[in-house]
């Protein structure tokens, strides 16, 4: 398949699987004119790419994690790897930390507004948390 068709198979602008590529995450082949083409293995690589990046991990990083796959598929990353990712781990809970006390606050203020009750909507899962 060549780089539109992974592109609409997988959600994927081809800009960024040009990206992917750069960054030596994506390897295609090449048809005799130079085009890029992709095999069937490639849309669950992009797939993987796209839920690392989300998870807020480094194309660095991935690259590494990626490589690091035995026959199995299962990762093996060497312990400076596996510090980065214990690192990034320890970024993500920070923020969801700090996003849970900037929700509450926000529904602890507008509780307290003096707007009319019936015109404040707070969902009920931020009252109960």
């Amino acid at each position: 398949m060549r780089i539109g068709e992974l592109g609409t198979a997988t959600g994927v602008a081809p800009r960024l699987l040009r990206h992917y590529e750069a960054r030596g995450l994506l390897t295609p082949g090449r048809d005799g004119r130079g085009w890029r083409v992709y095999d069937e293995s490639h849309p669950a690589r992009v797939g993987q790419i796209r839920d690392l990046v989300e998870a807020g991990l480094p194309t660095a990083a991935i690259r590494q994690l990626l490589d690091t796959a035995g026959a199995d598929d299962r990762p093996r990353p060497s312990p400076a790897l596996l510090a980065e990712l214990n690192a990034v781990h320890d970024r993500i809970d920070a923020r969801i930390r700090c996003l849970a006390r900037n929700r509450d606050a926000l529904a602890a203020w507008l509780e307290r507004a003096s707007v009319p009750a019936d015109a404040i909507q707070v969902r009920e899962s931020y009252r109960s948390r």
